[in-house]
């Protein structure tokens, strides 16, 4: 029987899901598999295997306000020329093999468990049972078809669940007033590091860059300090916890057995890749 998941569940389950599916942006081999179709380096890769779901079709605008989180001019250096050199097709399968054989690497024995095919299903469920209005670049996963070995549908469940949570995200930044580059220069202060070193808007132009903090400042979000005044503070509060409101949904097709038995079978593997990490 399914249950209505909490927002403290969903950050559980965000927890273990999440080092599955971030694989694909933080190891080498999903890059080096999508970059030797012939692409020109990791920013291409990175747009051709996150956008491939949408088509060859979609502007580069679209893509830019879908991702929401890139600089203006970013998503366009990339989107469309990549439909030059691959097919959607062609990047989507580099992706998975190249994510997998990742995580083949790095969580060894535990790949071929019983408890990664059991996690598989249960994931799978939760991935392509939710309501999709909205959440655009879920949507654009749930036609794509599904792997049949374990470990590869353990990473397209967590794709599909990161996918769905990024998309509340986005949401959430919205409801907060927190624009896309705005919101590296939040999460980057919240960890106490200067937005200028944070990888990705350290590239910006200064003058760019702290156009987008004296916003913040103006605001109130940063204080005289250079730092997340309260307000920042509380405003990063409210976005993490309205994305795990709205990324709880997903996750209310398992029943609070299912729930509890997921989070049991991906904490160990969630701990072996957040240690190789």
């Amino acid at each position: 029987m399914s249950h209505t998941t909490s927002a403290t569940t969903a950050r559980r389950l965000f927890e273990v899901v999440e080092p599955v599916g971030v694989i694909t942006y933080m190891a080498q081999e999903p890059n080096d598999a999508v970059r030797a179709l012939g692409l020109r380096g990791v920013w291409d890769a990175y747009f051709a295997g996150r956008a491939a779901p949408l088509g060859t079709t979609i502007p580069a605008e679209a893509v830019h306000a879908m991702f929401y989180n890139f600089a203006p001019g970013e998503v366009a250096r990339h989107i469309p020329s990549v439909w030059e050199r691959v097919t959607p097709e062609q990047a989507i399968t580099a992706r998975e093999r190249g994510s997998v054989a990742a995580l083949r690497r790095v969580l060894g024995d535990r790949a071929s468990t019983p408890e990664i095919a059991r996690a598989a299903e249960l994931a799978l469920r939760a991935g392509r049972g939710a309501r999709s209005e909205g959440r655009p670049m879920y949507a654009a996963l749930l036609p794509l078809p599904v792997p049949t070995e374990p470990l590869n549908r353990l990473w397209h469940a967590a794709t599909l669940l990161r996918e769905h949570r990024g998309d509340g995200h986005v949401a959430a930044l919205m409801a907060c007033g927190i624009g896309g580059t705005e919101c590296h220069v939040l999460l980057a202060l919240s960890e106490g590091m200067p937005a200028e070193k944070f990888g990705r808007v350290s590239h910006l132009p200064q003058a760019q860059l702290g156009a987008v903090i004296d916003g913040m400042r103006a605001r109130g979000l940063i204080d005289e300090t250079g730092w997340l005044s309260d307000a920042g503070r509380e405003t990063k509060a409210r976005v993490e916890a309205l994305t795990d409101e709205l990324a709880a949904p997903a996750y209310d097709v398992l029943s609070a057995d299912e729930v509890e038995q997921l989070i049991a079978d991906l904490e160990p593997l969630a701990a072996v890749l957040n240690a190789a990490a």
